[in-house]
């Protein structure tokens, strides 16, 4: 049976539910209370000794701990739709926005986040290990999201996805990126992402982002 480990509220694990929406795979769901910290719980860390969600116990027993590899699994086990790209360039495209929209994106968001958030104070960085908080980049995580969302708006000018002509695992980062900006106060605004709410309000349409 396909399990996921998931949290409701956080944007890594969301990011493992649109993809298994997408790709149609059944599973079942095991919530982690991560506010409550039970991904430090000796029941948890069994599953997954990095404490930190998603995690995707696969039909043969083996836990994939990280949405890297959660990702190349699912494309092999449910090839179509193909969210990696079918030839050598769109494979190539959508590899480039997907590492920008988790670079660029995601990890910004996260950076403003864990490093002024008082409930994650010495919890700068997920996992079993702590780290104290840095202000001096969440000022710079803050400065690299607004530049990320005046890219993804002018790369949205003219297509409907952000790789290629189809919606593809970057779009998925990237909106996840874009949703979850919210909880360090920035939101794309009509003056200036004209583009990139378009996209979104598109991609609200797609069952998978319900979730």
């Amino acid at each position: 049976m396909i399990t996921l480990y998931d949290c409701a509220t956080a944007p890594s694990p969301r990011r493992a539910r649109i993809l298994l929406a997408e790709k149609g795979i059944a599973h079942t769901t095991v919530p982690v209370d991560l506010r409550a910290g039970e991904q430090f719980s000796e029941s948890f860390r069994a599953v997954n000794p990095q404490c930190t969600v998603p995690a995707l116990v696969t039909d043969e027993g083996v836990v994939l701990t990280d949405n890297a590899a959660i990702i190349a699994w699912a494309e092999a086990f449910q090839p179509e739709p193909p969210l990696l790209g079918r030839t050598p360039l769109e494979k190539a495209e959508v590899a480039h926005w997907h590492w920008r929209a988790e670079f660029e994106g995601l990890m910004a968001v996260a950076e403003a986040l864990r490093n002024t958030s008082p409930a994650m104070a010495g919890r700068a960085l997920p996992g079993p290990v702590d780290y104290a908080q840095i202000p001096a980049l969440a000022e710079r995580g803050l400065q690299r999201l607004q530049r990320f969302m005046a890219a993804l708006d002018a790369r949205l000018a003219d297509r409907a996805y952000v790789a290629g002509g189809f919606f593809s695992v970057a779009d998925i980062t990237a909106v996840v990126a874009v949703d979850f900006a919210r909880i360090v106060k920035v939101k794309p605004d009509e003056a200036r992402h004209p583009h990139l709410l378009r996209w979104r309000a598109a991609l609200a349409a797609r069952p998978s982002m319900a979730g």
